[in-house]
């Protein structure tokens, strides 16, 4: 399906473009190799970033909200601004760590214990996943706000 959608748009005129648009962005976006980084914060190099103490307090604070990253605040809140952007990167609602060991990760969605995911840290790889598509085996997997807007549908 994901094919032919992509295949489809590459030659316009079959419908609006808009419609054509919003096709192709969903069709790339299954296409997608899955990532830690999808599902959980993680920094540069793909390691699991732990959140700051109290972070879910210091998010809801109306100043916190929306801040950019640069700004003339304290650098004991660089911890936080460094989570936040990296959650921001995160494609999949309400996923958390299960198990972080040596070599795998396995995350678990935090509304349906049977939706678990395994990582590879060594080959940086999820095991048995490879793309977004992929998770259709799942009943229910919710996108977040950033996912629709790469797609193209707004909230």
């Amino acid at each position: 399906m994901t094919d032919f959608v992509i295949e489809y748009y590459s030659h316009e005129g079959y419908a609006d473009l808009q419609t054509l648009k919003l096709m192709n962005n969903y069709a790339t976006f299954l296409k997608k190799p899955l990532t830690l980084g999808m599902f959980v914060p993680v920094d540069e190099k793909g390691n699991i970033l732990k959140e700051p103490k109290n972070y879910i307090s210091w998010k809801s604070l109306s100043h916190n909200k929306n801040t950019s990253a640069g700004g003339g605040e304290s650098t004991v809140f660089e911890e936080y601004k460094i989570y936040r952007k990296a959650e921001k990167k995160c494609l999949f609602d309400s996923f958390r760590i299960a198990y972080n060991g040596y070599s795998v990760v396995r995350i678990v969605a935090e509304y349906d214990g049977s939706v678990e995911l395994s990582f590879n840290k060594n080959e940086k790889i999820f095991q048995n996943f490879n793309d977004v598509e992929s998770l259709t085996y799942f009943n229910e997997i919710y996108l977040n706000e950033v996912a629709l807007k790469k797609i193209g549908i707004h909230k």
